[in-house]
Formats: structure tokens, C-alpha cells, sequence
């Protein structure tokens, strides 16, 4: 071993330990069982020795592999017509000969070997076998590991399970594998040809470049025919690239990978989270920006109403202004006077009070035109700020599914949170409550059997008819009753200044209460509703304000962990180098 790298060797472990320690509390945090187990796994064996997982279907041959490759004269590893390997035996280095059964899964032999001083040899179960809980005992055992020796029938190395196997393997853990034919003594030596190139081909089908691929005998290899076995090639391809003081530098590599891998995924699967945050976020602001730009649509609409009704308003009073002005004139007004006297003609007070019915008849039929031309398209408008926001919510943005690797329940009480905030707001909005209001409806035996019988979007546009009517025809009744009144005072023509200044002065105030008690009540009915409606987003609000917290403590967590592996990988092949210079 380089003296560099063995004198800092102890020190770099103790830094992975620290960093595999960070790991493991995220992992912890992200609720993620397994990846936590597997990362408690990865800290339990970073000062163990290189460790070599045989993995393979039963009866592949991987016990009598590992028996021959020992070579101690010994069955380390029992072999037997039918599956022996119930349990994972891990093959360390003991001065004595002894086994110890950690827990049912797990048993750990102990042999006084050389090759044990630098290397483990962990034998798994088959890959195929019908023994509960296996296959998962083996996959918990494969993240930890440093080399996978994947050992294959030579007769047939094509079966699915062990590719599925490989796949898992080589995909989600990056692992390096070396590929075992065994039982090549029972085979031909074309045959075998063909078998060894089709697994190589196939390794580098999946995406291995240039596989390393043997075939071995191990009965051959018992049985003394050590130049036929093939086992030399594999202890040369050992010594050279593994023993002689490799090993435990390729184990920290192989530990920082692991730990870089688990990281990766963590971080990817918080990136997913993040991205389904920004999509929430996006489709909250959406939600009120649309609420906002509804709102100021029927605000709009209130002021064309009220220009309108106030416009309806004017035109009736300056018509009846007119026509009282020439009929209080001296000569009109001493005619009436005159001819009430000695004919049947409509006296003074008769026309007067003519007038006064007729400013009420046509202001009521002026402002009833304008009130159906004008609240079928506000209440319209109002409705659709309902509609629009029960279809985003209905069509709201899915990133992080329920089936995510390690976000599942995160995406499930989203998904929870977004069919409650739906369902939320169908009640609401088919509840009548909703679109009235207490301000406008103080008393509720004043609504009407008609009003009370609606539901939901079906009442906004009585509500908007009863506001309006209830404030227009209150306005013009005050005013209508105050000019009754100023007519009934006028008997000289001495009154008529002053009468054409009261009745001008209060058609006036009449106007401008018309335009202010309108549009007051409907703009505070449009934005009482808009905040009703954004009111059901509460729970999603508090969603929202959590998981951004979270995916940001996630997020420097993720990072502050890449950020040392880097650095503590940087600083192993800085050291290595400064060496092999000095070499």
C-alpha cells in the first residue's frame, strides 16, 4: 500500500464514518426505512475488509466456487443436491477455525486464511429460491458490498431472475461485477465459448463496458487440475487489481460511492419534491392572480351597471325637470291658477302630483331595464370566478406520485390535501350561504322563498337582482317622497326658484346615493366572495408553507453531504498522486 495513503487510511475512514453518519439522518428525516437500514448497513461495514458478494441462481454453483477458491481442503460452504444456502454467510478472517450465528439471516464464519486478511467473501442465497425473505436479504446486502461476483450456471447463464438481479445490481447500486461461469467441466468447449461470449455480450448490451468474464471449474479446481480449472485467472485478476494493498483504498472509494448513490437518489427524489412544490406554488399564485383578475372583471362590470343606471337615472329627472321648469313658469303656472277656477282643467296641485307619478313610473321602468340589462352579465361574471377555480383545482399539476421510491406518503398527503381542498370547494360551492350575504341579508326572513330555495352559483344573479332593486327603488322612493313634497308647497309662482333648487338639489343627492349605495354594496359582495373563495385554500396554504420548509432543510442537508464526499474523494487522489509522484 502506498505509505501515504496508509498513514492518512485511518483518518479518511473516520471521515467517512462521519459523513455516512450525516447520511444516515437524512435518510432518517426523508422517513425512508429502507434507505436508512441500507445506509446503517454501509456505516456498520466501512472498516470491514474488501468485501466480495457471490451472488447467482441455486445451484449455480457459487458454494463450490467459493470452497475452491479458498482452497483450504475444507467445505467452508456446504454443498448438496438441493439448496443448502438458507442463510448469508459472511467468510471472514480468524486465527481459529469458527462460526457464529448473528441472527437467523445472517451467519458469520471466521477461517485463519491469508487472502481473509485483506478481502470478505459473503455467500448469498439463489437468486431463484422459493425460501421466504431471501431475495430481500440479499438485495439489503448488495449496497454495502465492493465487488459482486456473479456466479452463473455454464450450461445456461440466461435465466431471468439472475439478469433481473443483475439489473437491480448494476442499475440502482452502480456496483462492479465480475461474471462467473461454473461447472464448465460439464460442457464442451465450443459450447462453453458460445456461453461465455453471450454473457459478455449481453453484460455490455446492459451497459457494462468491456465485462470481465470467467469460467471456472471448481470441481476441476478440487480435484488438483488447477491449469484446466480457471481458477489461476481469477486469482491473478484478484492480485491484480484488489490484494497487495489495493483493497483497502478501493474500499473507501467503493464506501464514498455508496454513500454519493444514496445521496443522488435523495437528492433527486427532493428535486422531484421541489419541482411539485414550485408546480403548487405556481398553481396557488395562479389561483389568486385569476381570483384577482375576476374580481377586478366584475368590478369593472359594477361601473358600467352603475354609469348605466345613474346615466337611466339622470335622463328621466333632467326630462321632469324640464317640463316642471316650463310648467312653473308665470304664464303657464297663472293659467292652471286661473283655469282651475272656472273649468275642469288639472289644477297646480293636480299636475304637480301627475308629475310625481310619472317620475316614478318612468324612473322605475328606466332603472328596471337597465338592472336586467346589467346583473345577468355581472352575475355571470361572478360565477365564473367560482368555475374557474374549481377547474385549476380539478386540474392542478402532478409531479411527485404515490408511487414514488421515497416520497410516496409525502405525495399521498398531498394528494389527500388537494381531494379534500375539491371536495371542499364543490360543497361550497353549491351552498346558497356562500353567495349571500349577512351585510346585504342582515335579516334573513327578508330573503326571498325564491332566494332561500337556490343553491350554490344558481343565486348569485337573484342576489345581485335583490341588492340592486332593494338599493335602487329605496334611493328613488326617498326622492320621490321628497319632491312629492316640495310639490304639494307650491302655490305662487313666488316658490318656483326655490322649489327648481330643492327638486334639482334633490334629484342630485338621489343620484349620487344611487351611485354610491350600488357600487359600495356590490364591489363588497364581489370581494367578500373573492376572499370566501380563496378562504378554502387554508389547509393547502399551511401544506404548501411546510413542505417548503422542509424541501429547503432537505436541500442543504442533500448538498452539505455532496460537498464532503467531493472533497474527501478530492483529497484521497490528491493523495495518491502526491505519492505515486514521489515514487
Amino acid at each position: 500500500m502506498n505509505p501515504l495513503i496508509n498513514q492518512h487510511l485511518q483518518a479518511y475512514r473516520a471521515r467517512v464514518d462521519e459523513i455516512v453518519k450525516d447520511l444516515h439522518e437524512l435518510a432518517i428525516r426523508i422517513d425512508s426505512d429502507e434507505l436508512a437500514k441500507t445506509v446503517s448497513e454501509l456505516r456498520n461495514r466501512i472498516h470491514e475488509p474488501f468485501m466480495f458478494v457471490i451472488v447467482g441462481e441455486v445451484k449455480a454453483g457459487k458454494s463450490s466456487f467459493i470452497n475452491a477458491l479458498l482452497d483450504t481442503g475444507k467445505e467452508i460452504t456446504k454443498v448438496a443436491p438441493q439448496p443448502m444456502t438458507d442463510t448469508i454467510q459472511q467468510i471472514l478472517y480468524g486465527e481459529t477455525e469458527e462460526y457464529i450465528k448473528i441472527n437467523p439471516y445472517l451467519k458469520k464464519i471466521l477461517l485463519p486464511v491469508d487472502i481473509l486478511k485483506e478481502i470478505a467473501i459473503v455467500d448469498t442465497p439463489g437468486t431463484n429460491t422459493i425460501v421466504e425473505h431471501h431475495q430481500e436479504i440479499t438485495e439489503s446486502f448488495i449496497p454495502a458490498s465492493d465487488l459482486i461476483v456473479f456466479v452463473f450456471e455454464a450450461k445456461n447463464p440466461y435465466r431471468q431472475s439472475a439478469w433481473q438481479l443483475f439489473d437491480y445490481i448494476h442499475s440502482d447500486w452502480r456496483k462492479k461485477i465480475i461474471f462467473v461461469l461454473q461447472q464448465k467441466d460439464l460442457m464442451d468447449k465450443e459450447d462453453l465459448q458460445v456461453n461465455h461470449k453471450g454473457v459478455y455480450d449481453y453484460a455490455v448490451e446492459k451497459g457494462i463496458e468491456e465485462p470481465t468474464v470467467f469460467s471456472v471449474s471448481a470441481k476441476q479446481e478440487q480435484a488438483g487440475q488447477k491449469a484446466e480449472s480457471g481458477f489461476a485467472e481469477v486469482r491473478q485478476y484478484i492480485n491484480e487489481h484488489i490484494t497487495g494493498g489495493k483493497a483497502p483504498v478501493l474500499k473507501l472509494y467503493n464506501n464514498i460511492d455508496t454513500a454519493s448513490n444514496v445521496n443522488d437518489r435523495i437528492g433527486e427524489g427532493v428535486q422531484t419534491r421541489r419541482e411539485q412544490y414550485k408546480a403548487d406554488k405556481a398553481f396557488r399564485a395562479d389561483v389568486k392572480e385569476t381570483l384577482k383578475a375576476q374580481e377586478s372583471k366584475s368590478l369593472r362590470q359594477v361601473d358600467v351597471l352603475v354609469e348605466n343606471l345613474v346615466a337611466g337615472y339622470e335622463r328621466i329627472t333632467r326630462e321632469k325637470k324640464e317640463e316642471l321648469s316650463n310648467g312653473l313658469s308665470f304664464f303657464p303656472l297663472l293659467r292652471r291658477s286661473f283655469a282651475s277656477l272656472f273649468s275642469k282643467k288639472a289644477s297646480l296641485k293636480e299636475w304637480l302630483e301627475n308629475l310625481a307619478h310619472e317620475l316614478e313610473s318612468d324612473l322605475n321602468k328606466e332603472l328596471k331595464n337597465k338592472l336586467n340589462e346589467g346583473t345577468a352579465d355581472l352575475a355571470d361574471s361572478i360565477q365564473q370566478m367560482a368555475k374557474m377555480i374549481d377547474l385549476k383545482i380539478r386540474s392542478s399539476e402532478t409531479i411527485l406520485r404515490d408511487d414514488h421510491d421515497l416520497f410516496s406518503d409525502i405525495a399521498e398527503k398531498r394528494q389527500s390535501v388537494l381531494q379534500e381542498l375539491q371536495d371542499q370547494f364543490t360543497r361550497f360551492v353549491s351552498n346558497t350561504e356562500n353567495f349571500t350575504d349577512e351585510s346585504l341579508f342582515p335579516d334573513k326572513s327578508s330573503v326571498s322563498p325564491k332566494l332561500a330555495a337556490s343553491s350554490g352559483l344558481a343565486v348569485v344573479g337573484l342576489v345581485l337582482a335583490a341588492v340592486t332593486q332593494g338599493a335602487v327603488f329605496d334611493i328613488t322612493g326617498g326622492v320621490l317622497t321628497t319632491v312629492g313634497l316640495l310639490f304639494a308647497g307650491v302655490t305662487t309662482s313666488s316658490k318656483r326658484r326655490q322649489v327648481l333648487r330643492e327638486f334639482s338639489a334633490e334629484i342630485e343627492k338621489g343620484g349620487k346615493r344611487l351611485e354610491e349605495d350600488v357600487t359600495t354594496n356590490l364591489k363588497a359582495y364581489i370581494t367578500n366572495l373573492r376572499r370566501r373563495i380563496d378562504d378554502n385554500f387554508v389547509k393547502f396554504d399551511l401544506l404548501l408553507e411546510r413542505e417548503g420548509e422542509q424541501v429547503d432543510k432537505l436541500t442543504v442537508l442533500h448538498q452539505s453531504i455532496s460537498e464532503q464526499l467531493a472533497q474527501l474523494q478530492s483529497n484521497i487522489e490528491a493523495g495518491n498522486a502526491l505519492t505515486e509522484e514521489e515514487e
